[in-house]
């Protein structure tokens, strides 16, 4: 089992129903396939940095988990396939990545 996080922008017109429906979508996609979720973050409606698809913004979430490497190609597949979808980022996570992440988190949870 390998650790992987995602980040993934969303669509900015979708309402708040579409987007939970979306996030639940993947989040169910990876538990079906044996996945461990560690931590799901939604940093809400931010400012793109360039426009995506005519798009100035976009609705931010976060996905750490742990599952086996051959799960992530049709994973992202699905990511690809689902017009909801503007941008997705996975990347394997190190031991360093690890620890950082669980301290980011930590004081995340500090702070509020």
């Amino acid at each position: 089992m390998n650790n992987y996080e995602t980040v993934f922008i969303l669509n900015p017109v979708l309402s708040d129903t579409q987007v939970e429906e979306t996030v639940k979508k993947f989040e169910d996609f990876l538990i079906n396939r044996g996945a461990k979720m560690v931590a799901k973050e939604n940093w809400g409606l931010k400012k793109l940095a360039y426009p995506i698809q005519h798009k100035k913004s976009g609705f931010y979430h976060l996905f750490e988990f742990t599952v086996e490497g051959e799960v992530l190609l049709p994973f992202e597949l699905e990511f690809r396939r689902d017009e909801r979808i503007m941008r997705f980022l996975t990347v394997k996570l190190d031991k360093h990545a690890v620890s950082w992440a669980e301290r980011r988190r930590t004081k995340l949870k500090a702070k509020a």
